[in-house]
């Protein structure tokens, strides 16, 4: 692992030494990704072939006065997606923390390139995957079952990358608290289990209890799922959810900055 990240980083004979860094770091690290078939399956197939599950019960496609005369899989959808991005933020903690707890990170500041650009690719990694998941699941949606697409997409889209930036900035948060992969591991999965209850994997957010519902809207997916959820019927997210997002990713962002340590 070290000889891989070390020979690539190192920027050819009359290459740019601004261009050549970054690029050798994002074909190497894209190259390590698709070689990890846990971290694939999790983020890019999991959330779709989850709804495909749920879609196949009967009664999840039937519509439900209860639910304004929407059916399950319809609230499920978001959900999905929720769930990738999820998965995508509890992967790449334990990535940083394992090439932090090796010296990789350490050993590239002998290099063209600082160990904030590794950083900067695996945000953007993670996060592109956790987007190309959330795509698949509105395809599988429309397709199999009839699920609408968001009818106001512009909004749908906003919501969609707050929530991508939110999920990572946690994700990176937990790479900044954990001193090993092990621990990178444990506390990541305690976090997403919170974060798939309040997004609305076992229960839809909308299917919550009043007083549930409004505990849940204060967290980053509880306010993400509501914003999809509001796009999606064509109304524009309410700006209140979307500053929960906002506010969440602001605040992990900056506690993950101070407290990061590359060694």
């Amino acid at each position: 692992m070290t000889t891989t990240h070390t020979d690539a980083l190192a920027a050819p004979a009359g290459e740019s030494r601004t261009r050549a860094p970054w690029a050798a770091v994002l074909r190497t690290e894209t190259r390590l990704f698709l070689r990890e078939p846990g971290s694939l399956f999790w983020i890019l197939v999991f959330p779709a072939a989850l709804m495909t599950i749920l879609g196949l019960i009967p009664s999840f496609r039937e519509p439900d006065d209860a639910l304004g005369g929407r059916r399950v899989i319809d609230l499920y959808v978001p959900v999905a997606v929720l769930l990738a991005m999820t998965m995508a933020g509890q992967t790449m903690p334990q990535v940083l923390t394992g090439y932090r707890e090796r010296g990789i990170l350490r050993r590239m500041s002998t290099t063209p390139v600082r160990p904030s650009v590794l950083l900067t690719v695996q945000l953007a990694l993670h996060g592109g995957a956790a987007l190309v998941s959330g795509a698949l699941v509105l395809t599988v949606g429309r397709t199999a079952f009839g699920v609408r697409l968001p009818k106001q997409p512009l909004g749908y889209a906003l919501a969609l990358l707050l929530a991508v930036a939110g999920v990572l900035a946690i994700g990176a948060l937990v790479c900044a608290l954990s001193r090993t992969a092990k621990a990178s591991t444990a506390v990541g999965s305690a976090v997403s289990l919170v974060m798939m209850f309040t997004a609305g994997v076992w229960i839809p957010v909308q299917s919550m209890p009043d007083t549930l519902r409004h505990i849940v809207q204060v967290t980053p997916l509880g306010a993400a799922s509501q914003a999809l959820d509001q796009a999606a019927s064509g109304g524009w997210p309410g700006w209140v959810h979307l500053g929960v997002v906002a506010l969440w990713t602001a605040l992990a962002t900056l506690l993950a900055t101070r407290l990061f340590r590359w060694e």
